[in-house]
């Protein structure tokens, strides 16, 4: 045998093998395919279970008005409601604050505002209407939401402030920034606000994307802001001038916070104490420390981990 014919028969040969185990990998691949093109397609078909009113109330005229009147919720499937009887109202140029213990309910309350959620007892007000009754969209240009976890895209810093407000200018940008704390960090960048974010913010710190996530909030200008435990990786001192700053951006909204952190909420208009999903107390800090003992406990606890720390 030539030697030419034998390394023509191994070209041949291992040609036909590199096709079949192609042809194997392709008998693998197309059942994952179909059971992939399956879940997408069921989630494309999936109809919403939240929609809008054939007749959407219009704007009753107000202004940063937030109420829950005897609300009572439960998520799907669940056997015990997550809030129950929940009461309270939040007023344009005050700030009420939301307290208490893991899985109390604190998250839950803010999103059933822009109605991401449908209640099963009771009226959520917003401007005096119920959100049932309002178109979402409408609903939702009048929030500002922050949520527990920050979420950044990749992307330049401007694009994602803009994700807010897509139609905002440079100004209104370095105002919302320097109002989150977050101008001096962004202006240390070399490109400054054209500077790139990798996906998920995978080159910013916790502290840093919290505060691009209340910039991108802050710059849509809200009747009603509401921040869900968006200031739990800031130092002290950055979370005191926040929320100095907030003061004077937000004299004519309601603001909902939801905190862990006492020493955030102590300046707070009224505070909120959430106890396995049923309000425990409302009233100010001192009133609070005063007279509800697990407002005492929170305060208490929180102390004592400060001074062994």
């Amino acid at each position: 045998v030539r030697v030419g014919n034998l390394m023509a028969f191994l070209q041949y040969a291992s040609m036909i093998l590199i096709a079949l185990i192609m042809l194997a990998m392709t008998f693998v691949m197309i059942p994952r395919a179909q059971a992939s093109a399956d879940r997408i397609n069921e989630v494309l078909l999936t109809l919403p279970s939240i929609t809008d009113p054939k007749e959407p109330q219009k704007d009753s005229g107000l202004r940063g008005y937030v109420e829950f009147q005897n609300v009572t919720f439960r998520y799907a499937g669940a056997e015990k409601p997550v809030l129950e009887d929940i009461t309270f109202k939040a007023k344009p140029g005050e700030t009420t604050a939301i307290i208490g213990s893991t899985g109390a309910g604190k998250t839950t309350i803010l999103q059933l505002i822009p109605r991401f959620f449908d209640i099963e007892k009771g009226t959520v007000l917003v401007n005096g209407t119920d959100v049932r009754k309002m178109a979402q969209k409408e609903l939702r240009a009048k929030i500002g939401y922050v949520p527990q976890k920050a979420s950044i895209f990749s992307g330049t810093i401007k694009d994602n402030i803009r994700f807010g407000k897509e139609d905002a200018t440079d100004e209104e940008i370095l105002e919302a920034l320097e109002t989150a704390q977050a101008a001096e960090f962004v202006e240390g960048k070399e490109n400054g606000i054209e500077s790139d974010i990798e996906q998920a913010g995978a080159n910013l710190s916790g502290g840093q994307k919290q505060r691009l996530s209340i910039a991108r909030a802050l710059v849509r200008k809200p009747e009603i802001y509401l921040f869900d435990d968006s200031f739990s990786a800031l130092d002290y001192k950055t979370d005191q001038k926040l929320r100095k700053a907030l003061k004077k951006t937000t004299d004519d909204a309601a603001v909902i916070i939801v905190a862990q952190r006492v020493s955030t909420i102590t300046d707070a208009d009224q505070i909120i104490v959430l106890n396995e999903g049923k309000i425990a107390g409302i009233g100010t800090h001192q009133q609070l420390l005063a007279e509800n003992g697990i407002y005492q406990e929170i305060v208490a606890s929180q102390q004592a981990e400060e001074e062994s720390a």
